[in-house]
Order: C-alpha cells, then structure tokens, then sequence
C-alpha cells in the first residue's frame, strides 16, 4: 500500500513565497522591478531635452529656467548610469540611451571640429560691467582678436573717456547711446536711440542703439542692446518678465527696420534656446557650434551675450578670456 508523504517544508516555502528572489539573495516585492525609478527618470531627462518647450512658462517662468541651462540636463546620464549599474537593471540600462540620444540631437554640433570657413568681418561684443577696475586691460584683451567692430554694453560716465581713448586709434568711427556704444573701422551713420525700456522701468534708463555701418561688402545695420538682468527669488521665481518686454520691443524694431542686412550684439540676458527671447530670435540667426558660454565669468554656464544675424551668416562664435567684468567677451565671425 503506498504512503502518502507530506512535501518537504521548504519545497512547500519556496512555492508560496509572496517575493521573488534577488539575485543577491534578497526579495523583491511582487509588481516592483529593480532600476523602474532609474529609468524613468532617464525618459523624464530626454524629454525635458526633446520638449522643453512644452514645460509651461508659468510658476515663476519655469520654462524659460529650463531652457537657459538647458545643455547642463546632460549631467545627469553619469548618475543614471552608475545607478542602473548599480541596480543590475536591465530596463534601466535600456531607457538610458534616450537622454543621451536626445542630448546629442541637440548638441551634437558643438563636439565636432570648427571648419575654416571663410568670412567677412570680425566683431566683438562685450558687456564691460559698471563696476570694470580695468577699462583700458579690457580693450586689450577684446583687441586681441582684431575685430573690425566692437559693441560694449554698461558704459558709465565716468569710464567712457577712458574706452574712448583705448579704441580710437584703431576704430575712429564711433557712436554712444546711454550706456551701450558701437566702435568701428568704418564710417557710422544714421544713429539713433533703440526704445526697448519695459514698462515697469520709469527712469531714465537708455541701453539701446541702432547705427549703420558702410562696410566694404555694402551697408548694414547694427543694432546694440542690453536687455534687462533676470531675478530669481521665492516669489517671482525666473524673474524674466521686464527682459520679455524689452525683447518685444527689440523684436518690433528689428521687424520694421527697412536695412536687409542686419546685425545684433548685445547682452540679451537669456540664451538661444530661451522662449523669452523668441520676438529676436526668430528675426536673427546665430552659430552653435560652441557653447560660448559668457556668464558668470568665474564659472560660465550659459551664453547670454550674442551676435546675431540677418542676410548674412554668423560662421562662429566664441567666447574671449575673462577681463575685470562679470560677463566673458564674445567674439564672432560674419559671412555676408
């Protein structure tokens, strides 16, 4: 007569265990897989790069926060990484590519060899910093790359003697405007205030200019400007809305101005891929294959001053070495 024997009790254990197995020994609860946050956050990554426009500008311009620091999202594929290492997962190993993809969809450009392409003029734009201890060490340090024209921003009073006298011997065609000037190798004409003061701001208060330079290629119009400094704070957040309003503004008159060929430099306070800059940005082309990273100079991790283009062809653009202002100098390439 056969006997009917009980199953060993750990056979009966290792069936009914509520928690898989780690590979380690331990268990993972059911409906959890190991490297899920991992991986998540790797697709939140990408699509902040892929869709960063789409992040709302609401909640203290949180869009236009994203977008200024937008390469730096990149620092964040080495932590993910080490954790899906860490995790030994699969899926997280597997999401990871996407940030990276995207990130080089976006950037790819600034890692490959600058080309020697040819061009036409030189320029150099720099906001010089009301608080400069070295106005002259300062000119020396733009001169240093032979530019044909030079636009400075934050030119005080008392300091404009001294730039004046340090540029004259080469750029003898000159105009001011307030607190942002234009030197050049050619003759200027045609100056005249650019009105691009926000509505909040009732002093007296000039930072934009517009001139026309004859250059050997033909006329074209150059346009200074130094857009409003952002804020940020607990209550306003990205406090960019005067640098929005004087970006309409500047935007309008690009829009209006009768010249086909033009030229923007200035300290626009926000970066190429910033939506607050949109009314300029969409008239005016630029070059990306360089970060250019001109703010702060200690430790620059965003291109916020520019030199941009209409019916001509920014070829390069890159940033100077640090000279007693806050900001790096920015020097460029022009194609007409």
């Amino acid at each position: 007569m056969d006997t009917l024997t009980a199953p060993a009790t750990g056979a009966t254990s290792e069936r009914r265990l509520p928690f898989p197995r780690r590979s380690d020994g331990g268990r993972v609860p059911v409906g959890r897989t190991p490297g899920l946050v991992t991986a998540a956050l790797s697709v939140l990554v990408a699509g902040l790069l892929v869709l960063h426009a789409a992040v709302p500008n609401t909640l203290g311009h949180l869009g236009s926060l994203l977008e200024s620091f937008l390469p730096w999202l990149g620092l964040g594929v080495p932590p993910l990484l080490g954790l899906a290492l860490l995790r030994r997962s699969k899926l997280a190993l597997i999401a990871l590519p996407l940030p990276v993809a995207a990130w080089f969809g976006l950037f790819a450009g600034v890692l490959a060899p600058h080309a020697d392409e040819p061009f036409d003029l030189t320029v150099v734009q720099h906001n010089v910093s009301d608080e400069n201890p070295d106005p002259a060490g300062t000119i020396g340090a733009l001169l240093a790359v032979s530019p044909d024209l030079v636009a400075l921003e934050e030119v005080t009073e008392q300091a404009m003697a001294e730039y004046a006298a340090a540029l004259a011997p080469l750029y003898p065609h000159a105009a001011v405007q307030g607190t942002v000037g234009l030197w050049s190798k050619y003759p200027v004409t045609d100056v005249r205030v650019v009105e691009i003061r926000p509505r909040a701001i009732v002093d007296d208060w000039s930072r934009g200019m517009r001139a026309t330079v004859a250059l050997p290629q033909g006329d074209v119009a150059v346009y200074v400007a130094h857009l409003p400094s952002l804020r940020l704070g607990w209550t306003d957040g990205f406090g960019s809305t005067r640098r929005d309003g004087s970006a309409e503004k500047l935007g309008a008159a690009l829009a209006a101005e009768p010249q086909q060929r033009v030229l923007l430099l200035g300290d626009l306070n926000g970066t190429l891929d910033d939506r607050g800059l949109d009314p300029v940005t969409s008239r005016l082309g630029s070059d990306r294959s360089d970060f250019a990273f001109s703010w702060p100079a200690q430790a620059p991790l965003a291109r916020i001053d520019h030199v941009l283009a209409r019916a001509a062809t920014v070829t390069r653009v890159w940033s100077l070495p640090r000279t007693g202002s806050d900001h790096l100098p920015v020097a460029a390439r022009i194609r007409f």
